[in-house]
């Protein structure tokens, strides 16, 4: 009886990592706003956020529009916060973009 406890016990944490690292894995608005008020995006080391400059979303009402958004932030992020770029494809800047949209 106490193994059988221990295995569901077990298999139960299992399946609720797996669905942490899976929900770490999908792009979204919510991960984008917690990512733009993080001040160690992109292994940055200052106390400065992308919502530093722009709280709310202030001045990114129509970002969403442009077609070299994820350059825009990388380059915010590299020179206003001396963070490092993050990839393209990655679930950060897609999260990010999504969050941008969000201003709309």
């Amino acid at each position: 009886m106490m193994k059988s406890l221990k295995a569901a016990m077990l298999a139960a944490a299992m399946v609720a990592m797996v669905a942490s690292a899976h929900a770490a894995q999908t792009p979204s608005v919510e991960l984008g706003k917690k990512l733009f008020n993080d001040p160690k995006l992109g292994g940055a080391t200052g106390a400065k956020t992308c919502a530093s400059c722009h709280p709310n979303g202030t001045g990114l009402e129509f970002s969403s529009e442009s077609p070299k958004l994820a350059q825009n932030i990388n380059t915010c992020l590299t020179r206003a916060m001396n963070g490092a770029p993050l990839p393209d494809n990655s679930v950060e800047i897609k999260s990010l973009i999504l969050y941008h949209q969000s201003f709309k």
